[in-house]
């Protein structure tokens, strides 16, 4: 799809005419620092460049517009009566993001739009559609108006809308690095705090492979609630007289958290610790890594990591754990692991680029074997956070 044809089908549901502006915002993939963004820790996305696309036009009335070239459901608003509702379905995420501008009393500033959605990020993989869209309609909305936003203040405005208007309880990483994100560069981002710094991926050679299990990810709401909950319990059991000077899991070293695992209460919840523990640890090794070009290195610290969730964390399952087996099969996988919240969506693995074409094709004839699920391969360049077309 380029940006003509969405201008084609712009113009026949809404007319032709002029200022009409086009936004894109990034999916993303983590490619280390799973589970640790609600423990306070490290995470390290980078922004891909496939996205979400706006095209938009301003109205002289108080009326929203959202179509979509993905979905046959279309949407109409009024600026003063937002509100949620199930049968709005994906609008509901750009909605909550326009609400959250009108909560922060900048409804005068706004008028109604005709809008054209268009993602190619796919759907239920883990590579965060949601935070593409919301941020794009962001961008959009500030751009449009004029309301000069810094994209951190954004970011922070989209993942509200997800976690109060959509009710989703997501952290900010999603929207950070679709927000953020830089060419070429990785984000390492503390969730507890929103200190970031860019590392360079130089990947000369070699080519970041997503996996998408194809697997519909049933367990993950309450699996994810019941993980939080059990990291909870042990920061509990370790906040109180043994380190009262910690507000997250992950402000715990690995050799301090050694001294001290014996007085969390249960076995499950020192496993979960554990991880968040080490894999806090792994992105800032990871960080370094990449600062000195060391990709074998940033690779073994994948493999630690998806062996981590697999083992301490149990968020994997098998289709994960069979797409991770098969790509470190392959001579010239320098590394692979889960990415994303589990029990189905995506691995990323890092392939040399003489062997990304037998990649493919083993690992996906090994996993529809094994599994007999059909996996799709996306072959991902790290493009830029969200801009103006």
């Amino acid at each position: 799809m380029t940006v003509n044809e969405m201008r084609e089908k712009f113009d026949e549901k809404y007319g032709a005419g002029d200022d009409v502006v086009t936004v894109f915002a990034p999916g993303r993939v983590n490619l280390i620092g799973e589970h640790i963004d609600y423990n306070g820790g490290y995470v390290f996305p980078c922004a891909l460049s496939f996205g979400t696309y706006i095209m938009a036009r301003r109205r002289n009335d108080k009326q929203l517009n959202l179509a979509s070239m993905n979905l046959a459901l279309t949407v109409s608003a009024q600026l003063d009566e937002i509100k949620y509702s199930e049968e709005n379905d994906w609008a509901n995420y750009p909605l909550g993001v326009v609400y959250e501008f009108i909560k922060s009393g900048l409804a005068p500033r706004l008028r109604g739009m005709d809008l054209l959605f268009y993602g190619d990020v796919p759907r239920g993989s883990g590579l965060s559609s949601s935070a593409s869209l919301e941020v794009a309609m962001a961008t959009l909305v500030n751009h449009m108006f004029g309301l000069d936003i810094d994209m951190v203040e954004l970011v922070k405005k989209a993942q509200r809308a997800e976690n109060t208007f959509v009710g989703v309880s997501c952290g900010i990483m999603d929207q950070f690095a679709s927000g953020m994100g830089k060419k070429d560069h990785a984000l390492m981002l503390r969730c507890s705090d929103l200190e970031y710094q860019y590392a360079p991926l130089n990947l000369g050679g070699m080519k970041i492979i997503i996996a998408n299990t194809n697997k519909k990810r049933g367990l993950v709401d309450s699996k994810y609630n019941e993980r939080r909950a059990e990291c909870d319990a042990a920061f509990n059991d370790l906040k109180g007289s043994v380190l009262p000077n910690i507000d997250y899991l992950c402000d715990i070293e690995p050799k301090m958290f050694e001294g001290v695992t014996q007085f969390i209460k249960s076995t499950v919840a020192a496993k979960r610790a554990r991880h968040a523990v080490y894999e806090n640890q792994r992105v800032i090794d990871a960080f370094e890594k990449l600062k000195n070009n060391d990709i074998d290195g940033f690779g073994a610290l994948m493999v630690q990591s998806h062996e981590s969730l697999r083992d301490l964390y149990e968020v994997t399952g098998e289709e994960l754990d069979v797409l991770f087996e098969e790509a470190m099969k392959v001579d010239g996988c320098v590394g692979s692991r889960m990415t994303g919240a589990g029990f189905g969506g995506c691995t990323v693995s890092i392939v040399k680029d003489e062997a990304v074409e037998g990649f493919i094709e083993k690992v996906g004839k090994n996993y529809t074997k094994r599994t007999g699920n059909v996996a799709d391969f996306y072959v991902a360049e790290i493009g830029r956070g969200a801009y103006i077309v």
